[in-house]
């Protein structure tokens, strides 16, 4: 350490201040203290270096008074300390990574080493920050498990993982040319050209002709001047050559050297043969389950795992797979076994002493599997946002999103991965979170293999089919639809105990429909309205009722199936507020026995034992221990998760007799009963009520019927009101479960995610989604077309263009424009309203169709359909109409003249004029005319049905159709190029500025075409049939291309523009590097630029960790409202400035063509709770919550609980930037949060 003395320097000069500078911050604010010095800052870490005027400096200094340098003096030099020298310390510095290897040549058969050979290794100087390889080193074992944002993810499994060659950077003008692929074989001028292949090649390709028996009779051996010779000599050695050589013959005299080239290839080349086709890939497998699987035990002798029953058919089909280790993708109905397929893959990674990862779409169900799984396994962990548990096992249990999180921060944990498992597949169809499950599928690495678990779904082999194509392996599809309870459905229309007995049988075991059960019902709804009209009057209730009539209804129901043991039982309704009106309103009934009520109390005094004393006495908790003390429980989202706990774990034991539940109970683990009642059939889906779908019914009605001990599941519908309609009901329970549907959305996250990862493109994510599956599944049937393509282009003739031809590419361009141009002007006439109301009923028009080319029409009959309007139309034709599609009338013309564009040239019969009756869609009609035929379309159409039929085949036609076909006739030969036809501008009123400026464009066509001069070539003919033949070739190979460019894919727009808007926020530069901005926003977990922008405003680092935790509340809440008026004034100034900021991103948004208003944007944000947050962390019981706010308990702890996570992701990203106040500060707000009945730990994991 040096120690150093003060040196005195020479008074400062007399017209200098004394004053000292001090600055705010880093605001640019200054401040005049009246104390000499230098300048000072109010910053930790001081002013940044700033460099004086180093000339004045240095002449003041040391030219000007140089006496002040204590050149001779040593008094206040730095002293030294001898360093103890240690030269073996120079021999533990790590050296630089070794760039080839030694490798032993061995002997094939007795493997006897016979030398080394040095190979040059490709994975040298590897890092996580640097590559995708799984061959790169480990991470620190403090980032082992959750990875690093700064680190890149593992190459996903299906892409092609480049090579060091292919990842090292080309200059943009090197051509890349394969010396063996790419070398041009026709000369220019040349219809077939030559073939490189070495002489033992089989044969050349079709075309191309041998270039070593070409020059075979030649003599290439000798030098310049021996070659000199004999072309000097006819008669030398040349000569003697070739006629020694066995292809010698005499050669026939020809024009030129190709046509004697060509004549001697023709001999030589064998006939080619057509191309084969591709064989078909098929990637979704289907497992026929129905075949026994008899010799289970003798391929599996020794299973991983054993259980206590005999596994199913579609068990067993599964568990062979997965000992191949392939993927499966099993659906059944729910309580059908599904999980014995994640069991048995459990079991069989530890004995490969690999891991597993058990995804779930939701926490409980991931808290509950923990339970079940470290039961039967032991070595299990569970990693959710707020829980941690046994990291290090063989077999954890996440969410979804915590895997997505982990493949994209690299962790080590997916190096050992071997099976991955996903629970409750269908959820992929949520709109909000189903991008999760397609995101993780695509960036699974291409070891792992992968498990689906789903409910039925009816395109399982199209879903399957995605996944095999994008991993490219081969997906078994395992799929039943055998229930092992069968259901019983039923309807019930009682409400008193003289009518509990009204329980109608609607959908029996065996799938059968009674018909008689539903009127049954009715009828006896009927009876009860009319008792009621004499009792109370003919008015009769339009609604459901209310309370009482509930209570009466689910008492006479609930007495009826005690009576017959059908207890217990669980009621769905689709209402939090009807879930406890209907509990509490059956204050009456008690279910349980002294001894149940006994297990109950002392199961509850254990539960409640770990809260804190103030916690047990909260009204919910005490309401919901009255409750289960009688039998009666109670689930949804607003319970507290402790107490929504208990209610599962008491109701698997069979204390809780009726569980009044919400959707969101049918999705949790397997506790099914013996009954299920839909308390309605109508639910409210967010926007809009609606009955319910067929896979949500199957889902809830799955909880009926215990396997084991029901012989049959009852399942009960409530018809408190009127009866539903039959088809309704026949649609909910017999209908089709809806599709595996992509919700693929790009995010923030995602595109940042991949940017800042050179090799990965948002493009291939894009591509491998769900959504482009349809377009993109084709790929290597488009890629080989595209290539045949290309060669029948390279072997057309080019067309001549020159001399009188030379306009001829701009008159086959004009053509083409004018028919697509005209098109338009017809969708446009068509869609208006002046044009469908003169598309009446003997409107005369041109028709242009497979079957019709502008032949002529009238209009006899027009009717509307749910998509489109149809056009019955009598059409003229040839007669009699063959039945060959190429023979019926006149052909287009195969090569058009001016007449043929401009005009219509309409159709004339070249015999005898026939007729027919057509149904046009709008495209079919070319053309309307100004005519109008006054003619009756019943008649017309009644006799030519008539004539269809073969009795009456050979009768002539009635009067009305002579009529109106002579006349149709009359007017095609009175006007060869067509009748005049509807003005759309001026007849028919469109004054749209695209039909304006179509018609002109028209109208200058049409004047270009009759000046074209290559139609007066007496070549014209053929030479516009090559030029048209090469053009639909081009325009196909165009078309095939842009399917297999970016360019096709539907999001590509969408994500432009939102990296217009990361790019305008500073998140990536212009050439899309991921700035600072960006790599803090990968780190949020939602809600990313407006997190980010907060960040780097500066707008949390002033306010305290309490604030902070409510200001981000309006986050994380669901519950909309609007803050309090009792807020304190920071508060409300800082919701006020989320809101500015929310309303800078919006509009950054809106300027970059993004579809979300920035009123949309900013009401994400709900700062109904912000007062609850902010008095929670302040230290208030939750007791005393309840009166800040009306929010349920169990909506205010799930709020709270993710604010907790976004508060350790800030803390994250405050380190990552060098923020350790603001670090700080979160970790505070997250401990503050942190505690009491809030973050109780679960039932399951204790």
């Amino acid at each position: 350490m040096m120690e150093t003395e003060r040196i005195v320097l020479p008074p400062p000069d007399p017209l200098d201040l004394p004053l000292r500078a001090v600055e705010l911050g880093c605001t640019g604010r200054w401040e005049l203290l009246n104390v000499p010095g230098a300048p000072e800052s109010t910053l930790p870490h001081g002013l940044p270096p700033c460099a004086p005027d180093l000339q004045q400096e240095a002449e003041q200094l040391f030219l000007s008074s140089p006496a002040w340098l204590p050149l001779h003096g040593v008094e206040h030099s730095a002293r030294k300390w001898q360093r103890k020298m240690d030269p073996w310390s120079l021999l533990a510095t790590l050296g630089a990574p070794v760039p080839s290897d030694l490798q032993a040549q061995r002997h094939p058969t007795t493997g006897q080493i016979l030398g080394y050979k040095e190979v040059l290794l490709e994975n040298t100087n590897l890092s996580a920050t640097t590559s995708l390889s799984l061959r790169r080193p480990p991470g620190p074992i403090s980032q082992s498990l959750w990875g690093n944002p700064t680190q890149y993810p593992f190459w996903p499994g299906g892409m092609d993982e480049p090579t060091i060659t292919d990842l090292s950077t080309r200059e943009e003008a090197e051509e890349e040319i394969d010396f063996e692929k790419d070398l041009l074989t026709v000369p220019p001028g040349f219809k077939k050209g030559v073939d490189f292949a070495p002489e033992d090649h089989p044969a050349p390709a079709p075309g191309l002709l041998s270039l070593s028996r070409l020059l075979e009779p030649l003599d290439l051996g000798g030098g310049d001047e021996d070659e000199s010779e004999a072309v000097g000599q006819p008669g030398g050695p040349r000569r003697d050559t070739v006629s020694a050589s066995p292809c010698s013959a005499p050669l026939a005299r020809a024009s030129s050297l190709e046509n004697l080239v060509l004549q001697e290839a023709s001999t030589a080349v064998a006939p080619p043969e057509p191309p084969k086709p591709p064989p078909q890939e098929q990637w979704a497998i289907p497992v026929d389950v129905t075949s026994p699987v008899d010799d289970f035990y003798r391929l599996i002798p020794q299973p991983a795992f054993r259980w206590a029953f005999e596994p199913d058919v579609f068990q067993k089909q599964a568990i062979l797979h997965l000992e191949r280790h392939d993927s499966v993708f099993v659906a059944a109905h729910t309580s059908a076994g599904k999980t014995v397929v994640a069991e048995y893959a459990i079991a069989l990674a530890q004995k490969h002493m690999t891991r597993t990862i058990y995804t779930s779409p939701i926490k409980a169900l991931s808290n509950q599997k923990f339970r079940d799984f470290r039961n039967t396994f032991g070595d299990v962990g569970l990693l959710t946002g707020d829980v941690q548990l046994h990291p290090e096992a063989s077999c954890l249990i996440m969410t979804t999103e915590i895997l997505r999180s982990m493949l994209y921060s690299g962790s080590d944990v997916i190096r050992d991965l071997e099976w991955v498992i996903f629970d409750e597949v269908h959820y992929i169809n949520d709109a909000e979170r189903g991008v999760v499950w397609e995101e993780v599928l695509i960036m699974l690495p291409d070891h792992v293999s992968i498990i689906l678990l789903s409910a039925t779904v009816p395109n399982a082999l199209e879903f399957a089919d995605w996944i095999g194509r994008l991993k490219r392996r081969q997906i078994y599809v395992i799929s039943t639809v055998a229930r092992p309870v069968p259901l019983e459905h039923h309807l019930f229309t009682g409400n008193s105990p003289k009518t509990q007995g009204e329980l109608f049988l609607l959908l029996d075991s065996r799938g059968t429909f009674h018909t008689k059960g539903y009127y049954a019902a009715v009828e006896a709804r009927k009876e009860r309205m009319s008792k009621h009209a004499q009792t109370f009057g003919a008015k009769q209730p339009t609604h459901q009722g209310g309370p009482a009539q509930d209570r009466g209804v689910y008492l006479s129901l609930l007495a009826s199936l005690r009576t017959r043991a059908q207890l217990p039982v669980v009621v769905f309704t689709f209402s939090r507020g009807r879930c406890d009106e209907q509990a509490s309103g059956l204050t009456s009934l008690d279910l349980t026995t002294s001894s149940e009520k006994s297990e109950i109390h002392l199961f509850l005094q254990r539960c409640l034992a770990r809260l804190r004393g103030s916690d047990r006495q909260l009204p919910q908790v005490l309401h919901m221990s009255e409750l289960l003390h009688r039998g009666l429980g109670v689930h949804h989202s607003g319970i507290l998760p402790i107490l929504k706990e208990i209610v599962e774990m008491l109701f698997s034991r069979g204390l809780v007799k009726v569980l009044f539940a919400t959707e969101t109970f049918a999705m949790g683990v397997n506790m099914p009963a013996r009954t299920v009642v839909f308390d309605s059939t109508r639910k409210h889906d967010g926007s809009t009520f609606r009955d319910l779908l067929p896979g949500e019914y199957v889902q809830m009605a799955g909880r009926a019927g215990r396997r084991g001990l029901d012989p049959t599941g009852t399942v009960i519908l409530l018809c408190k009101g009127r009866v539903p309609e039959m088809a309704d009901l026949h649609r909910m329970m017999m209908g089709k479960p809806s599709q595996l549907q992509s919700q693929f959305r790009l995010t923030y996250t995602m595109i940042l995610n991949l940017l800042r990862v050179d090799a990965l493109r948002v493009e291939d994510m894009m591509k491998r989604s769900f959504s482009e599956f349809p377009s993109r599944k084709d790929s290597k049937a488009h890629e080989q077309t595209l290539a045949e393509l290309t060669k029948r282009l390279g072997a057309l003739e080019e067309p001549d263009v020159t001399g009188q031809l030379v306009d001829l590419p701009e008159y086959y361009s004009y053509g083409e424009e004018l028919t697509e141009t005209r098109s338009l002007i017809q969708r446009r006439i068509i869609e208006s309203v002046n044009g469908l109301k003169s598309l009446s009923a003997g409107r005369v028009v041109i028709v242009k169709n497979q079957k019709h080319h502008n032949a002529l029409g009238v209009i006899l009959q027009v009717s509307s359909s749910s998509t489109s309007r149809v056009f019955t139309t009598l059409v003229l034709c040839d007669k009699p109409m063959s039945e060959d599609p190429q023979e019926r009338g006149p052909a287009s013309p195969s090569v058009p003249y001016p007449d043929d564009l401009v005009g219509f040239r309409l159709f004339l019969p070249e015999g005898p004029c026939g007729h027919t009756v057509a149904k046009l869609q709008p495209g079919d009609v070319a053309a309307i005319t100004t005519k109008v035929l006054r003619l009756n379309g019943e008649k017309i159409l009644e006799d030519f049905s008539k004539r269809q039929q073969p009795k009456f085949k050979k009768e002539p036609p009635s009067a009305a159709t002579t009529t109106a076909v002579q006349e149709l006739l009359r007017l095609a030969q009175a006007h060869p190029a067509g009748p005049p036809t509807l003005d759309p501008v001026n007849d028919l009123q469109l004054k749209d500025v695209s039909v304006v400026e179509a018609g002109l464009r028209v109208r200058k066509l049409e004047e270009l075409i009759r000046g074209a001069q290559c139609v007066h070539s007496p070549r014209f003919p053929t030479q516009y049939l090559k030029l048209r033949e090469r053009m639909q070739i081009q325009e196909e190979m165009e078309r095939l291309r842009f399917l297999l460019s970016d360019q096709s894919l539907l999001l590509l727009p969408e994500y432009h523009q939102r990296v217009e808007v990361l790019r305008t926020l500073g998140y990536v530069d212009e050439v899309g590097t991921v700035k600072l901005a960006g790599r803090v926003a990968c780190a949020m977990s939602s809600h990313e630029l407006l997190l980010t922008e907060l960040m780097f405003d500066n707008a949390l680092s002033a306010l305290r960790p309490e604030e902070i935790a409510a200001l981000l509340s309006g986050l994380v809440c669901q519950s909309p409202g609007d803050p309090s008026d009792q807020l304190p004034s920071t508060l409300k100034q800082g919701v006020e400035r989320v809101r500015a900021v929310a309303k800078r991103i919006g509009e950054v948004q809106v300027a970059c063509g993004l579809n979300q208003t920035v009123e949309e944007f900013v009401g994400e944000l709900n700062f109904g709770l912000v007062e609850v947050v902010y008095e929670w962390a302040r230290g208030m019981p939750f007791s005393e919550l309840a009166g800040l706010s009306g929010t349920p308990e169990g909506l205010v702890v799930r709020c709270i609980q993710r604010l907790a996570e976004m508060c350790r992701s800030l803390r994250g990203a405050a380190r990552l930037v060098g923020e350790p106040v603001l670090g700080a500060k979160m970790e505070t707000a997250a401990t503050l949060l942190r505690r009491d009945i809030v973050f109780a730990a679960s039932l399951y994991t204790q």
